[in-house]
Protein backbone atom coordinates (compact mmCIF):
# COMPACT_ATOMS: atom_id res chain seq x y z
CA UNK A 1 0.00 0.00 0.00
CA UNK A 2 2.78 2.41 0.92
CA UNK A 3 4.57 1.70 -2.34
CA UNK A 4 1.46 2.52 -4.39
CA UNK A 5 0.94 5.71 -2.42
CA UNK A 6 4.49 6.78 -3.17
CA UNK A 7 4.05 5.98 -6.84
CA UNK A 8 0.78 7.93 -7.06
CA UNK A 9 2.24 10.91 -5.25
CA UNK A 10 5.35 11.03 -7.40
CA UNK A 11 4.97 13.88 -9.92
CA UNK A 12 5.16 13.04 -13.60
CA UNK A 13 7.96 14.66 -15.59
CA UNK A 14 6.83 18.09 -16.68
CA UNK A 15 6.31 18.72 -20.38
CA UNK A 16 6.51 22.47 -19.91
CA UNK A 17 10.29 22.54 -19.94
CA UNK A 18 10.43 20.69 -23.26
CA UNK A 19 7.70 22.85 -24.77
CA UNK A 20 9.47 26.00 -23.64
CA UNK A 21 12.79 24.76 -25.03
CA UNK A 22 11.31 24.01 -28.43
CA UNK A 23 9.41 27.30 -28.43
CA UNK A 24 12.58 29.27 -27.73
CA UNK A 25 14.44 27.40 -30.45
CA UNK A 26 11.62 27.90 -32.96
CA UNK A 27 11.38 31.57 -32.03
CA UNK A 28 15.10 32.02 -32.59
CA UNK A 29 14.86 30.38 -36.02
CA UNK A 30 11.88 32.53 -37.00
CA UNK A 31 13.70 35.67 -35.87
CA UNK A 32 16.78 34.77 -37.88
CA UNK A 33 14.64 33.92 -40.90
CA UNK A 34 12.92 37.30 -40.69
CA UNK A 35 16.10 39.32 -40.18
CA UNK A 36 18.22 37.51 -42.76
CA UNK A 37 15.72 36.09 -45.23
CA UNK A 38 13.16 38.91 -45.26
CA UNK A 39 14.88 42.08 -44.06
CA UNK A 40 18.15 41.05 -45.75
CA UNK A 41 20.44 42.50 -43.10
CA UNK A 42 23.37 40.60 -44.63
CA UNK A 43 25.06 42.45 -47.51
CA UNK A 44 25.80 39.75 -50.10
CA UNK A 45 27.72 42.14 -52.35
CA UNK A 46 30.03 43.06 -49.48
CA UNK A 47 30.65 39.39 -48.76
CA UNK A 48 31.53 38.75 -52.43
CA UNK A 49 33.96 41.66 -52.32
CA UNK A 50 35.65 40.34 -49.19
CA UNK A 51 35.88 36.84 -50.67
CA UNK A 52 37.58 38.11 -53.84
CA UNK A 53 40.23 39.77 -51.67
CA UNK A 54 41.28 36.40 -50.19
CA UNK A 55 42.92 35.41 -53.49
CA UNK A 56 43.65 31.68 -53.92
CA UNK A 57 41.70 30.88 -50.77
CA UNK A 58 38.55 32.45 -52.18
CA UNK A 59 36.75 29.18 -53.08
CA UNK A 60 37.25 27.73 -49.60
CA UNK A 61 36.44 31.06 -47.96
CA UNK A 62 33.22 31.40 -49.91
CA UNK A 63 32.17 27.79 -49.25
CA UNK A 64 32.68 28.11 -45.49
CA UNK A 65 31.06 31.54 -45.21
CA UNK A 66 28.14 30.43 -47.38
CA UNK A 67 27.63 27.35 -45.21
CA UNK A 68 27.27 29.54 -42.13
CA UNK A 69 25.13 32.14 -43.90
CA UNK A 70 22.90 29.40 -45.30
CA UNK A 71 22.32 28.08 -41.79
CA UNK A 72 21.29 31.64 -40.87
CA UNK A 73 18.67 31.57 -43.66
CA UNK A 74 20.46 33.58 -46.29
CA UNK A 75 18.73 32.23 -49.42
CA UNK A 76 20.78 29.49 -51.00
CA UNK A 77 19.80 30.73 -54.45
CA UNK A 78 21.61 34.02 -53.81
CA UNK A 79 24.70 32.27 -52.47
CA UNK A 80 24.81 29.83 -55.40
CA UNK A 81 24.31 32.61 -57.93
CA UNK A 82 27.16 34.52 -56.31
CA UNK A 83 29.34 31.42 -56.56
CA UNK A 84 28.71 31.30 -60.30
CA UNK A 85 29.46 35.01 -60.69
CA UNK A 86 32.76 34.76 -58.83
CA UNK A 87 34.08 31.34 -59.84
CA UNK A 88 32.29 30.45 -63.06
CA UNK A 89 30.16 27.37 -63.81
CA UNK A 90 32.74 24.62 -63.19
CA UNK A 91 34.52 25.62 -59.99
CA UNK A 92 31.41 27.44 -58.85
CA UNK A 93 29.26 24.34 -58.68
CA UNK A 94 31.78 22.58 -56.43
CA UNK A 95 31.85 25.60 -54.16
CA UNK A 96 28.05 25.68 -54.10
CA UNK A 97 27.79 21.98 -53.26
CA UNK A 98 30.38 22.34 -50.51
CA UNK A 99 28.42 25.23 -49.03
CA UNK A 100 25.13 23.30 -49.23
CA UNK A 101 26.59 20.29 -47.44
CA UNK A 102 28.16 22.59 -44.84
CA UNK A 103 24.81 24.26 -44.18
CA UNK A 104 23.15 20.86 -43.75
CA UNK A 105 25.82 19.76 -41.27
CA UNK A 106 25.59 22.95 -39.20
CA UNK A 107 21.78 23.01 -39.12
CA UNK A 108 21.52 19.27 -38.44
CA UNK A 109 23.86 19.46 -35.45
CA UNK A 110 22.17 22.54 -34.00
CA UNK A 111 18.71 21.05 -34.51
CA UNK A 112 19.80 17.79 -32.90
CA UNK A 113 21.32 19.44 -29.84
CA UNK A 114 18.53 21.96 -29.36
CA UNK A 115 15.46 19.89 -30.13
CA UNK A 116 16.14 16.15 -30.20
CA UNK A 117 15.53 15.33 -26.52
CA UNK A 118 12.53 17.62 -26.19
CA UNK A 119 10.94 16.33 -29.39
CA UNK A 120 11.27 12.73 -28.19
CA UNK A 121 9.86 13.62 -24.78
CA UNK A 122 6.80 15.31 -26.27
CA UNK A 123 5.87 12.74 -28.90
CA UNK A 124 6.55 9.75 -26.64
CA UNK A 125 8.77 6.70 -26.84
CA UNK A 126 6.50 4.64 -29.09
CA UNK A 127 6.17 7.28 -31.79
CA UNK A 128 9.85 8.16 -31.43
CA UNK A 129 10.79 4.55 -32.07
CA UNK A 130 8.55 4.52 -35.15
CA UNK A 131 10.19 7.67 -36.45
CA UNK A 132 13.64 6.21 -35.78
CA UNK A 133 12.70 3.10 -37.76
CA UNK A 134 11.43 5.22 -40.67
CA UNK A 135 14.60 7.33 -40.59
CA UNK A 136 16.76 4.22 -40.62
CA UNK A 137 14.99 2.97 -43.76
CA UNK A 138 14.19 6.19 -45.61
CA UNK A 139 15.99 9.07 -43.92
CA UNK A 140 18.58 9.50 -46.67
CA UNK A 141 15.95 9.70 -49.41
CA UNK A 142 13.80 12.02 -47.35
CA UNK A 143 16.72 14.45 -47.26
CA UNK A 144 17.26 14.00 -51.00
CA UNK A 145 13.60 14.55 -51.82
CA UNK A 146 13.30 17.63 -49.64
CA UNK A 147 15.70 19.52 -51.89
CA UNK A 148 13.37 19.02 -54.87
CA UNK A 149 10.30 20.54 -53.20
CA UNK A 150 9.75 24.08 -54.52
CA UNK A 151 9.71 26.85 -51.93
CA UNK A 152 10.92 24.75 -48.98
CA UNK A 153 13.85 26.20 -47.06
CA UNK A 154 16.70 23.68 -47.03
CA UNK A 155 18.11 25.18 -43.83
CA UNK A 156 14.78 24.94 -42.03
CA UNK A 157 14.35 21.35 -43.21
CA UNK A 158 17.86 20.52 -41.97
CA UNK A 159 17.04 21.91 -38.53
CA UNK A 160 13.89 19.77 -38.46
CA UNK A 161 15.76 16.67 -39.63
CA UNK A 162 18.29 17.20 -36.87
CA UNK A 163 15.58 17.60 -34.24
CA UNK A 164 14.00 14.32 -35.33
CA UNK A 165 17.30 12.48 -35.22
CA UNK A 166 18.35 12.15 -38.85
CA UNK A 167 22.02 11.06 -38.70
CA UNK A 168 24.69 13.47 -39.83
CA UNK A 169 25.86 11.21 -42.66
CA UNK A 170 22.34 11.03 -44.09
CA UNK A 171 22.02 14.81 -43.92
CA UNK A 172 25.38 15.34 -45.65
CA UNK A 173 25.07 12.71 -48.39
CA UNK A 174 21.38 13.42 -48.98
CA UNK A 175 22.12 17.11 -49.39
CA UNK A 176 24.99 16.41 -51.76
CA UNK A 177 22.71 14.33 -53.99
CA UNK A 178 19.51 16.33 -53.65
CA UNK A 179 20.99 19.80 -54.06
CA UNK A 180 22.91 18.96 -57.24
CA UNK A 181 20.24 20.02 -59.79
CA UNK A 182 19.50 23.38 -58.25
CA UNK A 183 23.12 23.97 -57.35
CA UNK A 184 23.87 23.66 -61.05
CA UNK A 185 20.88 25.80 -62.01
CA UNK A 186 21.66 28.77 -59.76
CA UNK A 187 25.42 28.56 -60.23
CA UNK A 188 25.05 28.40 -64.00
CA UNK A 189 22.64 31.33 -63.86
CA UNK A 190 25.21 33.38 -61.96
CA UNK A 191 27.92 32.39 -64.42
CA UNK A 192 25.67 33.35 -67.34
CA UNK A 193 25.24 36.81 -65.83
CA UNK A 194 29.00 37.27 -65.52
CA UNK A 195 29.83 35.77 -68.93
CA UNK A 196 26.72 36.96 -70.80
CA UNK A 197 26.17 33.36 -71.90
CA UNK A 198 22.74 32.62 -73.32
CA UNK A 199 23.21 28.84 -73.38
CA UNK A 200 24.19 28.75 -69.71
CA UNK A 201 21.09 30.74 -68.80
CA UNK A 202 18.91 28.42 -70.89
CA UNK A 203 20.43 25.31 -69.30
CA UNK A 204 19.98 26.77 -65.82
CA UNK A 205 16.30 27.55 -66.40
CA UNK A 206 15.66 24.12 -67.96
CA UNK A 207 17.26 22.26 -65.04
CA UNK A 208 15.43 24.39 -62.50
CA UNK A 209 12.06 23.77 -64.14
CA UNK A 210 12.72 20.03 -64.41
CA UNK A 211 13.70 19.77 -60.73
CA UNK A 212 10.61 21.77 -59.71
CA UNK A 213 8.32 19.42 -61.63
CA UNK A 214 10.01 16.35 -60.15
CA UNK A 215 9.75 17.84 -56.67
CA UNK A 216 6.06 18.69 -57.03
CA UNK A 217 5.21 15.20 -58.28
CA UNK A 218 7.29 13.53 -55.55
CA UNK A 219 5.72 15.71 -52.83
CA UNK A 220 2.22 14.84 -54.07
CA UNK A 221 2.96 11.12 -54.10
CA UNK A 222 4.60 11.31 -50.69
CA UNK A 223 1.56 13.08 -49.27
CA UNK A 224 -0.79 10.46 -50.68
CA UNK A 225 1.39 7.67 -49.27
CA UNK A 226 1.43 9.34 -45.86
CA UNK A 227 -2.37 9.73 -45.89
CA UNK A 228 -2.83 6.09 -46.87
CA UNK A 229 -0.44 4.97 -44.12
CA UNK A 230 -2.31 7.09 -41.58
CA UNK A 231 -5.66 5.56 -42.56
CA UNK A 232 -4.16 2.06 -42.31
CA UNK A 233 -2.90 2.72 -38.77
CA UNK A 234 -6.27 4.25 -37.77
CA UNK A 235 -8.09 1.12 -38.90
CA UNK A 236 -5.51 -1.19 -37.35
CA UNK A 237 -5.70 0.29 -33.84
CA UNK A 238 -9.39 -0.54 -33.16
CA UNK A 239 -8.84 -4.08 -34.42
CA UNK A 240 -5.88 -4.44 -32.04
CA UNK A 241 -8.05 -3.26 -29.16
Amino acid sequence: MSVSMVDESTPQPSRRRHIARLAVFAGFLLLMYYLVGVERIVDIEQIRHLVRETGPAAPLTYAVSSAVLGALFVPGSLLATGSGIIFGPVLGIFVTLGAAVGTAIVANRLGNRAGRDSARALIGDIRSDRIDAIIERRGLWAVVGQHFIPGLSSALASYAFGAFGVPLWQAAIGTLIGSLPRAFAYTALGASIADHSRWLATAAIAVWCASAVVGAVAAHRGYRTWRAHGRHEAHAEPEAD
